[in-house]
């Protein structure tokens, strides 16, 4: 582990915690499972083959005795060259020994940076005991086996007591320790029974300079490791000479690499200013916030390695431009939902500025009907077939400033279990960028259609004010494990705007998500839900702008958009204003598995506002999750509690998609 002088020479001495990973490096601290040998897969314990006796080498069989802890095996075995090296025979019995001999300087200290100071090491080589005296002898007996037998190889371990940390001391380079405002006790308290491993100094080590960058302190370091191991209590003191040097904030930020993008609109999605001050979570939030620039490939934010003149850190973001041209197709599927198709073309720099087109066609079916029976007795006439075609046009960093302008036209047919909507539109807006995380946006909207559901026909228009806010900070898009999401909208549809009818829409929707544990294995996530339209009767607003409740993004279980008021023929036909509600515990049984209990409510009301004297609709279900690198691959299954009485939905729903339900 480096350290003082007097260290170096107890350790040379006797065994003791010496080099940080011993001779391998790091692997000798890691833990893992037993030292038998595995199948392909790990599944079944079959062993090795032995080896056969070889007259021009001296193969040999190993075994390791002595401990029952298995990680502490396998930490044996990394650093053992007999073990790494146990299927390349050596050519003579002098080789042999050589391997032997090195264990006998390794072994020792990976016991130490495991905690057992005390442990002895004996390795035997054909019954003979390896030894700086017995090397000639151990050659020859190990050459008497040559082409006859395979080598006995005995590595003994006697691990002796473990050793416990007691004490962590901070200190600068003046021996002085270090106000509690800037390294706070909790990061040198230790357990009682913290083992005196190099791992877990090394971890407290770490903790305390991550303190230090934290508190603005780019260059912190440990100057000295000083550790004094007590034989008689079998403990283990650690002292650390720590030089914080000195405190910066962030200098200028230079921007390397965009290509034929503009830099000035990379530069806009950094939200930190020189000035600020200089910690490694803003670092990690420039990073972060430059993926959102859909025509970067590659991004590293470097750190300078030296202060500038005022003080500051200089910070380098280096970029390339990914390609401009993107085809996808997309495809889902549920149980009540359907299925449907997504194709898609982007260009992700259209005119060199970072602009973004994306032109999007989707169709879907409704292949499990339960309404086309009411469908056809109310007059809707829908054969089930969807299709929306969109295109959506982003400039970014207009001028410079981190204002976007925003742009959308669509046209299609909406078909679902108990409306059909044609209808086509568009919306122009600006949207201002506050942060990373929060941003606001205002513009203009138009549309026209044809509305069709048990009420009625209604030809409308509608031209509004789109107002909305967005606040995300969780730390994933598609498998969130804490932080909150926040979105928000109102728009005035107003009659003197050329609105027919005059309405006022507002949504809202909100969700939570906490980790208990640091490897975000338990993770609790919860939403909430709400809309409301006001100025017209229901009859009078059309089915696209309604809502409704259902479906695998709200209340699971239930067909999609069919929860709420009913009208004619007991068809769906949404309502004035929404409730919903989610909570899910999500727990990984593996690093690739998952189970998700969840409990889903919600409704749509016919009032401007919930009124809960009607009934909510609830549902249970539990999912499985298999994490990818690009997301978990969601398969709920869930279970209306209160099924709605005369209707013949089944009496459990499948979906399977990408991403976590919200």
């Amino acid at each position: 582990m480096g350290g003082s002088g007097t260290f170096r020479e107890r350790a040379a001495a006797r065994v003791g915690i010496v080099a940080l990973g011993c001779a391998t490096g790091l692997a000798c601290l890691a833990s893992a499972g037993p030292a038998a040998a595995f199948d392909l897969f790990g599944l079944f314990g079959a062993e090795e083959a032995a080896p056969e006796p070889n007259a021009g080498a001296l193969p040999y069989t190993l075994r390791i005795q002595g401990s029952e802890d298995a990680d502490l095996l396998k930490t044996l075995e990394d650093v053992s060259s007999l073990y790494r090296l146990r299927k390349e025979a050596p050519p003579d019995g002098e080789g042999l020994v050589r391997r032997a001999a090195a264990d006998l300087r390794r072994l020792p200290e990976a016991l130490a940076g495991s905690g057992y100071y005390a442990g002895q090491i004996a390795v035997r080589v054909e019954g003979v005991t390896v030894s700086e005296g017995t090397v000639a002898a151990a050659a020859r007996a190990a050459e008497a086996a040559r082409g006859r037998a395979l080598v006995p190889v005995k590595i003994a371990v006697d691990p002796g007591p473990l050793y416990r940390l007691r004490t962590i001391r901070v200190v600068d380079k003046a021996g002085r320790p270090f106000p509690e405002t800037l390294l706070p006790p909790r990061l040198t308290r230790l357990d009682g029974e913290a083992p005196a491993r190099s791992a877990t100094v090394l971890a407290k080590e770490a903790a305390i300079v991550d303190r230090l960058r934290a508190q603005g302190h780019p260059f912190a370091k440990v100057v000295t490791r000083d550790p004094v191991v007590d034989d008689a209590a079998r403990v283990m003191d650690v002292t650390f000479t720590l030089d914080p040097g000195p405190k910066a904030g962030i200098g200028e930020i230079a921007v390397r690499g965009t290509g034929g993008l503009d830099p000035a609109v990379v530069r806009s999605f950094v939200y930190a200013e020189p000035g600020d001050p200089y910690a490694p979570k803003a670092i990690a939030d420039m990073r972060r916030a430059l993926t959102k620039v859909e025509g970067l490939g590659s991004i590293r934010v470097r750190e300078g390695e030296a202060l500038d003149a005022q003080g500051n850190l200089p910070i380098f973001v280096e970029v390339t431009e990914r390609e401009r041209n993107l085809i996808g197709v997309a495809a889902r599927y549920s149980t009540v939902d359907g299925p449907g198709i997504r194709a898609y073309y982007a260009n992700r720099n259209l005119f060199g500025g970072g602009e973004t087109l994306r032109v999007d066609a989707d169709l879907s079916y409704l292949g499990n009907d339960l309404y086309a029976t009411q469908r056809k007795l109310a007059g809707i006439k829908s054969d089930g077939f969807g299709g929306r075609l969109s295109a959506t046009f982003v400039k970014p960093a207009l001028w410079g400033t981190r204002n976007d302008l925003v742009a959308n036209v669509f046209a299609g047919r909406e078909a679902q279990q108990s409306y059909v909507v044609d209808s086509a539109g568009g919306t122009v807006g600006i949207r201002h960028r506050f942060s990373d995380s929060f941003f606001a946006q205002a513009g203009v909207e138009g549309q026209g259609g044809r509305s069709q559901d048990a009420l009625g026909r209604i030809d409308y228009r509608l031209v509004g004010v789109p107002l909305s806010v967005s606040y995300d900070s969780t730390d994933s898009l598609l498998d969130p494990t804490e932080g909150v999401r926040i979105t928000a909208s109102a728009t005035p549809y107003a009659g003197f705007l050329g609105s027919d009818p005059s309405i006022f829409v507002a949504r809202a929707q909100g969700s939570a998500y906490y980790a208990f544990d640091e490897e975000a294995r338990y993770v609790i996530a919860g939403r909430l839900g709400f809309g409301s339209i006001s100025g017209a009767r229901l009859d009078e607003i059309p089915a696209n702008i309604r809502f409704f409740a259902g479906g695998g993004g709200s209340v699971r279980g239930f067909p999609y958009r069919t929860l709420g008021p009913r009208g004619p023929f007991n068809l769906p036909v949404g309502g004035r204003s929404l409730l919903e509600a989610s909570l899910e515990a999500r727990v990984k049984i593996t690093d690739t598995i998952g189970l998700v209990p969840f409990f889903d409510a919600g409704t749509a009301f016919a009032g401007s506002l919930p009124d809960f004297d009607e009934r909510i609709r609830t549902a249970v279900g539990l999912g499985l999750r298999y994490y990818t690198a690009i997301g978990p691959i969601r398969v709920d299954l869930a279970f209306p509690l209160d099924r709605i009485k005369g209707n013949r939905e089944r009496p459990v729903a499948l979906y399977i998609s990408l991403g976590q339900a919200f």
